[in-house]
């Protein structure tokens, strides 16, 4: 089992920024890659963001590339989602996932194991 545990959400205004983290703990070495995904209220769960644990590949949605960045400190077992030029189209509750080498892809949500609780962002205009 992985536990994750995410941090840094809040409230700021379009155009600010703000720095998720997501530390995991437990069987962590099973991990290939780990993934944020957000959920805006009456919409599906999508991708935001994934990098690849052993070699740091880093994979994004079309709407994010360019303004997020995905990170992550192998000795601390966590990942980072820095948000800049946030929008109000940003707004959901942001979840970070952990996924084994195994299933599905990096894109879905299908594809991991192991889900943190959820954090929200909200940008305000």
């Amino acid at each position: 089992q992985v536990q994750l545990v995410e941090s840094g959400g809040g409230l700021v205004q379009a155009g600010g920024s703000l720095r998720l983290s997501c530390a995991a703990s437990g069987r962590t070495s099973s991990t290939y890659a780990m993934g944020w995904f957000r959920q805006a209220p009456g919409k599906e769960r999508e991708f935001v963001a994934a990098i690849i644990w052993s070699g740091g590949h880093t994979y994004y949605t079309d709407s994010v590339r360019g303004r997020f960045t995905i990170s992550r400190d192998s000795a601390k077992n966590t990942v980072y989602l820095q948000m800049n030029d946030l929008n109000p189209e940003d707004t959901a509750l942001y979840y970070c996932a952990a996924k084994t080498p195994y299933g599905r892809g990096l894109t879905v949500p299908g594809g991991y194991d192991y889900w943190g609780q959820g954090i929200q962002v909200t940008v305000s205009s």
